[in-house]
């Protein structure tokens, strides 16, 4: 299947400083579906809602898409003890329907970690279109502790692969490292349902805030190119 492809225009770039960027788009969004996705998914490309896109910047090449091969994942000795620190939660996979519940705890998560960006102060509606996606299988993976909702961990579902879209939690539950519990859980359905791998979508050398997604050991990382037809996953043990 070929799909048509165009660039967007020059925007300033959300990780980097100082840095311009601009995404290649997949245009024929009537024909994606969760096995168009997968393969997408294994060239570099990533979804926010029901558009997909990857980095296509003149003049950066700083976004690696990563992924993890869940049947060969150890955990290192932070992940163990994030494991067992979070043994009294209850988890559930939920149909990725946004509730009341899950919106105010986004907002909150929004406020403490992005005060002032516009994720901060999105609608009900406009946070279930960046989260949601018509055409795939999308769960909330819900982490809850004596009934209350501690944090929800937005997953892909795809033939071959999971994708861990995006991960919100009580700001003031850092101490739990809950994103961290929760690439650790995802990790382990993938492992659980067959599936090859868990995409962590885009990891930036530069960047402080990605720097957790390199800590899970092995890694695969696509380096970005300026020939497609070259990229490679190459794993980082």
């Amino acid at each position: 299947m070929r799909l048509s492809l165009g660039l967007t225009q020059e925007h300033a770039c959300s990780y980097l400083e100082d840095r311009m960027a601009r995404s290649l788009m997949v245009i024929d969004e009537e024909l994606l579906s969760s096995h168009t996705y997968d393969a997408l998914l294994e060239h570099g490309y990533r979804r926010s809602g029901d558009h997909v896109y990857r980095p296509w910047c003149d003049n950066c090449k700083q976004c690696h898409a990563v992924r993890v091969p869940v049947q060969r994942f150890h955990p290192n000795r932070s992940q163990r003890r994030c494991w067992n620190r979070n043994r009294d939660l209850a988890l559930s996979w939920q149909a990725a329907e946004l509730t009341d519940e899950q919106y105010e705890l986004y907002l909150s998560y929004q406020a403490s970690r992005h005060a002032g960006g516009a994720m901060a102060q999105s609608s009900f509606a406009e946070t279930r279109q960046f989260l949601l996606a018509s055409w795939n299988d999308v769960r909330f993976l819900e982490m809850r502790l004596k009934g209350e909702l501690l944090g929800v961990a937005v997953t892909d579902f795809q033939p071959l692969s999971l994708s861990a879209v995006y991960t919100f939690f009580r700001p003031d539950m850092h101490k739990r490292s809950l994103g961290s519990y929760a690439i650790l859980q995802q990790i382990a359905y993938a492992r659980q349902e067959g599936r090859r791998w868990l995409y962590l979508g885009y990891w930036i050398p530069d960047c402080r805030k990605m720097a957790y997604k390199s800590t899970f050991r092995p890694i695969e990382v696509r380096a970005p190119q300026t020939d497609m037809q070259d990229e490679k996953w190459v794993e980082q043990c």
